[in-house]
């Protein structure tokens, strides 16, 4: 009986050999403002290429932070181009793998059908209790709102009426729940193949904040990891590029 369970128990050991070799898996943190580009990648990347995306999403100072503290993560997906610059520095990650992925864009949105105007004039009024925005020390899209209020000489007007998200999440869900009349969002949380989902948005002028240029790099954790350079050179491909268009992004 023994002869005849070990070549079997051999074929299963030697075919999960083979599968380890060709499959792994990355660990990634990603920007929250990118959670539905990347949630809706995942599929085609893990079928493309064998390998798995395990994601977590989050403020990209929340995210420094943890990478200067040892998290496992092997790639980061930046919300800005300053913070990967400065792992670079730092040595955190690994030379020459960064590059930018996608150029966000902000919007003023608001639950409400009619609510925001096409030029954003609602700021103005000021009729709205709370103003939704990102916490602008962590999150550059939150950085980006404040620049946008500070352009249109609005900044001390409403700074009792801001109510700040940990990151771009947070500030889009006091928004949706009513909690907020309107606030700054990534345009991507509300739009999807060339319009505005629900609700009512101002596509925010680029010219009225710094450009919001999101960078990728592979983190020395990764160095190793096929998977992770799997995933980088996916994020520059054809499909990955047409899905990050889609939510609203340039490249």
């Amino acid at each position: 009986m023994h002869r005849r369970f070990i070549p079997v128990l051999f074929g299963l050991f030697s075919a999960g050999l083979l599968h380890s070799a060709v499959a792994d898996e990355v660990q990634v943190a990603v920007a929250a403002n990118f959670t539905g580009p990347v949630q809706a990648m995942t599929e085609d990347f893990e079928k493309t290429t064998g390998h798995k995306l395990v994601t977590s999403f989050g403020a990209t100072g929340q995210f420094y932070a943890q990478i200067k503290n040892g998290a496992p993560f092997e790639v980061f997906l930046s919300a800005d181009d300053s913070t990967p610059a400065k792992l670079d520095q730092e040595g955190e990650t690994v030379a020459g793998s960064r590059f930018t992925y996608a150029i966000g864009t902000l919007a003023l949105w608001s639950a409400k059908e009619g609510y925001v105007d096409d030029q954003g004039e609602v700021l103005k009024r000021q009729d709205y209790r709370h103003l939704s925005i990102a916490n602008p020390k962590t999150a550059p899209y939150g950085l980006a709102a404040t620049q946008v209020l500070d352009h249109l000489g609005l900044r001390q007007a409403v700074a009792g009426k801001l109510v700040e998200g940990q990151n771009i999440t947070q500030a889009h869900q006091f928004v949706a729940s009513g909690n907020a009349e309107l606030g700054f969002v990534a345009l991507s949380q509300i739009y999807k193949d060339g319009q505005v989902t629900g609700g009512s948005a101002w596509i925010v002028p680029a010219e009225l904040h710094e450009p919001i240029r999101q960078d990728a790099v592979i983190l020395a954790k990764g160095k190793d990891n096929p998977a992770a350079k799997a995933f980088v050179e996916y994020l520059k491909g054809e499909q990955a590029g047409k899905v990050i268009e889609s939510y609203g992004y340039s490249r």
